[in-house]
């Protein structure tokens, strides 16, 4: 509720925050890496749509990269978020919510990325304080704009800060970027399953996301969960690679942009089913498990075209 008594909150500092900007540097092996731990050549280490993420197919002298390695641009913010003025609360009690993705050009196979982050939103929930952070990413050397993210990141507890009895909403997102369709009634269009590997958190977290929540045991246990689960941004992962494989012919490039709404969490070892409908240049998708038959992610991705393929 507005006004119970958050006070801990300035919403004022937070918006105004400015973030320092900051360097990544990756390499074509830490591409192939990523590829790998999003489930690139899974099914088959051969496959001809998947092996030029992770090899110089057909003499091509660079590897090519999948339009979520963007993500990880973006996984220092967590840490970042703990020494944001104005904004207290308890990191156990932080969730990710949402990823929005724009890709403005193909990544490179290799470079040095240039991040410019700011506050693109800031909502009193009640219970919760959602904070968006936006996060628009540079090729150093030629100034050219990559990519852009956008990370809405629910924190449990840190709610009931608003001033006045309407709840306290911040946004610099004037467009319809964040809205998300309803999953069509209709039979999908294309329907892909494939197997996650009981060790897929371990391989994942190798890309830089080490939270002990994807790999210990005991920490898994203290926040709740049997074993330890996979991270949500490697299911956005293979839920785009599967899309770019079923319905964009394998060309990961015809990808504009990409959003997804964390449901539930995936234990290592499950099976995802990724459902996928086709309006226009978007697909809407979602993706269940197979073993609990549990919805844990849904989204879009837009097209710039569609596959001669289909």
């Amino acid at each position: 509720m507005a006004g119970s008594g958050n006070s801990g909150i300035d919403p004022e500092l937070v918006i105004s925050h400015k973030f320092p900007e900051s360097l990544h540097t990756y390499t074509e092996r830490d591409a192939a890496i990523y590829a790998l731990g999003v489930g690139a050549c899974t099914k088959d280490a051969i496959d001809d749509k998947e092996l030029k993420y992770v090899y110089h197919q057909d003499g091509q002298e660079f590897i090519q990269v999948l339009p979520t390695f963007s993500t990880l641009f973006t996984v220092g913010i967590p840490s970042q978020m703990e020494q944001l003025p104005g904004l207290p609360f308890d990191p156990r009690l932080l969730l990710h919510g949402q990823q929005y993705i724009e890709v403005y050009k193909p990544l490179p196979s290799h470079g040095c990325i240039l991040n410019k982050t700011s506050i693109a939103g800031l909502h009193d929930k009640g219970k919760a304080a959602v904070l968006e952070v936006e996060i628009v990413s540079y090729e150093k050397e030629s100034g050219e704009r990559l990519c852009m993210n956008r990370l809405s990141i629910y924190l449990r507890g840190a709610g009931g800060f608003s001033k006045s009895s309407q709840p306290y909403s911040y946004s610099s997102n004037h467009s319809n970027q964040s809205a998300f369709p309803k999953i069509p009634k209709s039979q999908p269009f294309a329907v892909y399953e494939e197997c996650t590997h009981a060790s897929q958190a371990l391989l994942y977290r190798l890309s830089g996301d080490y939270n002990p929540l994807h790999s210990d045991p005991k920490f898994a246990e203290s926040a709740g969960f049997s074993r330890p689960i996979l991270h949500g941004l490697c299911t956005l992962g293979f839920a785009v690679r599967t899309i770019i494989k079923c319905i964009c012919g394998g060309d990961q490039n015809t990808i504009k942009s990409v959003s997804g709404r964390f449901l539930l969490h995936v234990y290592p070892g499950e099976t995802l089913i990724t459902e996928m409908w086709l309006e226009g240049l978007r697909v809407i998708y979602q993706v269940k498990v197979k073993e609990r038959n549990r919805a844990v992610l849904f989204g879009f991705v837009d097209l710039d075209r569609l596959s001669s393929s289909l």
